[in-house]
């Protein structure tokens, strides 16, 4: 996965939206004090960094070195968060852990093997917890205007294996099969606003339009970005309603 983001770690780190104090909060009671949490497909720290200041310790594992180097930078020398180069591929090289959150790296993943050897992995008592948009997470609302821009450049979405983008299977139903079948769902909405720049800006964050995949045309297409958003709404201010799920898996 580390070449579907090339570049993008510093726009990542800057723009993707939080998911929220309320939501890290859960994820560590969730977890307990005590706790060892695996954050596999951690990018720049989203969910370690904040959450590194309620548990143990956090294994930060991503395959995208860029991406640890930009979280290694924002923890600004945490000392309770390793950074360790891997992915779904690799969880027997990692160190022990108790418990695994995942952010939207999850749906990149073929999932029922992760889960599987998740299962293997995991104490007894060890859960697994998926933290990102929920279903009922409204579309973007600058997305109406960006989408054309993206098809004038030939970008679109990308698919992994078994992942999400693939099957359009989500989550909770696949988890419904799996040896994590019992599970809890807490919400979590509040409304964010972003100016032109940041929504432009989030447009390099994402594995289908990110500066690597762009090369030479990054600054076309982020002016094209910017013209159509300003054209759309001149006063360059969008509001957002973000509603972020905390889904927590255990055996049953």
């Amino acid at each position: 996965m580390s070449d579907l983001f090339g570049g993008a770690a510093p726009y990542y780190a800057r723009y993707r939206a939080s998911h929220g104090e309320e939501a890290i909060a859960h994820l560590a009671r969730e977890a307990g004090a005590d706790a060892r949490v695996l954050d596999l497909g951690c990018g720049p720290g989203t969910v370690a960094i904040p959450l590194a200041a309620r548990v143990r310790e956090v294994i930060a594992a991503d395959p995208d070195p860029e991406m640890l180097d930009t979280g290694r930078r924002l923890a600004e020398g945490a000392a309770n968060i390793r950074w360790l180069r891997g992915d779904s591929t690799t969880l027997r090289e990692l160190p022990a852990f108790d418990h695994v959150v995942m952010g939207r790296s999850f749906h990149w993943m073929d999932r029922r093997a992760v889960l599987a050897e998740l299962d293997a992995l995991l104490p007894p008592g060890g859960a697994v917890m998926l933290v990102g948009p929920s279903r009922e997470d409204p579309e973007e609302p600058w997305e109406p205007v960006v989408r054309p821009v993206r098809r004038e450049f030939g970008l679109g979405p990308m698919t992994a294996g078994d992942s999400f983008q693939a099957t359009g299977e989500h989550h909770d139903d696949v988890l419904k099969r799996s040896p994590f079948s019992r599970m809890e769902e807490t919400l979590f909405a509040w409304t964010a606003t972003r100016d032109v720049d940041a929504v432009t800006g989030l447009q390099l964050s994402y594995s289908y339009s990110s500066p690597a995949l762009l090369g030479a045309r990054a600054a076309e297409f982020t002016a094209a970005v910017r013209e159509a958003l300003l054209a759309a709404r001149p006063s360059g201010v969008w509001e957002q309603r973000i509603v972020t799920s905390v889904l927590v898996a255990r055996r049953p």
